[in-house]
């Protein structure tokens, strides 16, 4: 007998559009919290009472090193969680714990290694993304407090994908919600009354991060889970650490290509930027990424929200209703990021005002946000052809026209334009709508033709009877796959700051 959620959870009947507006929602409220928790130092900093243009630039300066901390943490984090899923749906519950203990071992040890990696290089490592005498002493005040909590950040982020896979969604989202609530609370505390500055936001995180790693902690070992968290698992063995690391790689690649944008952005601005411009361009960058960020937000989940609709009537052999999910994610995605195209180019100053009060900063600005905002909507294109694919299970495909759009268009593009001709720092802004452009088109319209071959060949729909059988089978065959490619396109989306940097 079917129940009110069976009914409303069967993707292959009713309305497409409300299915996924429905799904959309929540995916979007648990993003903006966790995207909260990043924007609220960059938004702070960037108002501080004097010298705020350099402390948010030397702020920037610091997010490949914790972007590079987010990749290991996916490396560890998206390759464990799946896994620990399988061996649950076997029953094969002492081994999906030792998956859980390795894991955590993992992120641990590398958490470590990452910390006495960073502090003896860090000032070349901060000079070489791009920082100047002038932006280098408040990087490194930030780094050298928020290292001390990379054990933190990463257990916290890293294991809390093992309370999800058991169906604790809901303690999953109190992970990300009560660090937010704690960072947002704690931040004009320490950089503002206590007058600590960037360093005031770096002690903020860290406690925050400490809230959420000890939620994860305390509820993995207790008594609420199926799986539990046991000392006797913490013994790292090589085939299990090999089997998470193969399925985590991709998720690491994914965020590992975002801060090599990063370093290649900030960079080449300061090479070309000339002495006087190339912090406050980097601060620029900063700044037009953070906005980013926000005004993507809800395509990403609209995106996200197709997946398990697209997911289930595959499985269903529900073709045209495929086909509907899709034309209606990309329809919303490309009116809503024309819309706020339009804003973005009629608005630059009061935008850019929300991360910065400088008001050199916010004048050259200007001009570089209407070149990297240009022809905005078409990163829909690139978003509905990724999320499409991964709800079609083809996780190779949709990691492939990210790093396309990324690695092979941005990085070249970025270093080569700023000296071609006159464009110098322009060229830097430039790589920026180029990549939407082809990259956006490129996945879309490959997205396209595979839909499109899929429905030529597409056999009768199933019986009503069998539809739920049948798209649960197809799920529980695809669940190794789809699992990762929906972890690694969610990595690379929410997390870290400016997670989609570029």
């Amino acid at each position: 007998m079917n129940t009110s959620d069976d009914i409303k959870n069967d993707f292959s009947k009713g309305s497409v559009r409300k299915h996924i507006v429905r799904l959309a929602v929540p995916m979007t409220v648990a993003m903006l919290v966790q995207m909260l928790y990043n924007l609220v130092d960059r938004i702070y900093i960037g108002h501080l009472p004097t010298d705020s243009a350099n402390a948010f630039t030397g702020l920037g300066l610091t997010f490949p090193i914790v972007t590079l901390v987010l990749a290991f943490t996916n490396l560890f984090g998206t390759g464990g969680a799946p896994l620990c899923s399988i061996d649950r749906g076997r029953h094969e519950t002492a081994h999906a714990e030792k998956i859980m203990g390795n894991t955590f071992t993992a992120l641990l040890g590398c958490s470590l290694l990452v910390m006495a990696l960073c502090y003896p290089l860090m000032k070349p490592i901060l000079y070489l993304f791009g920082a100047s005498d002038a932006t280098y002493p408040y990087a490194a005040e930030y780094l050298n407090i928020y290292l001390i909590g990379t054990p933190l950040v990463m257990l916290a982020t890293g294991m809390n994908g093992f309370i999800n896979v058991q169906g604790y969604t809901k303690y999953g989202m109190v992970t990300v919600a009560a660090g937010a609530v704690v960072n947002i609370a704690l931040d004009p505390l320490f950089i503002f009354v206590f007058e600590m500055g960037v360093k005031g936001a770096a002690v903020a995180t860290v406690l925050s991060q400490a809230v959420s790693a000890a939620w994860v902690i305390l509820f993995l070992c207790g008594k609420k889970t199926t799986l539990r968290l046991r000392k006797q698992y913490f013994k790292p063995e090589a085939r299990i650490l090999k089997s998470i690391v193969a399925l985590g790689t991709t998720g690491f690649v994914m965020n590992a290509s975002n801060g090599a944008v990063q370093i290649a952005c900030n960079a080449t601005l300061k090479s070309v930027g000339g002495v006087m411009l190339a912090d406050m361009y980097i601060g620029i960058m900063t700044a037009l990424n953070s906005l980013r960020d926000v005004v993507s937000l809800p395509i990403q989940g609209l995106t996200n929200a197709s997946q398990p609709v697209i997911g289930y009537n595959l499985g269903a052999g529900q073709y045209k209703r495929i086909w509907n999910a899709m034309a209606f994610t990309a329809v919303i995605g490309v009116s809503y990021m024309a819309v706020v195209w339009l804003i973005l180019f009629l608005f630059p100053k009061p935008l850019l005002s929300i991360f910065v009060e400088d008001a050199e900063l916010i004048d050259l600005g200007v001009p570089a946000m209407h070149l990297y905002f240009f022809g905005f909507f078409f990163m829909a294109f690139q978003f509905t052809g990724q999320s499409t694919f991964v709800g079609l299970g083809k996780a190779k495909q949709a990691v492939f026209f990210s790093l396309f759009r990324k690695i092979i268009i941005v990085v070249p593009l970025t270093l080569l334009l700023p000296h071609i001709g006159t464009l110098g720092v322009n060229g830097v802004f430039i790589a920026e709508p180029i990549s939407n452009l082809i990259g956006g088109l490129a996945s879309f319209l490959t997205m396209i033709f595979t839909l499109r071959k899929m429905l030529k060949t597409a056999p009768a729909p199933l019986p009503e009877a069998e539809t739920a059988e049948a798209a649960a089978e197809a799920a529980k065959e695809a669940e190794p796959e789809a699992a990762a490619a929906i972890e690694a396109v969610e990595a690379e989306q929410l997390p870290a700051p400016s997670e989609e940097q570029k």
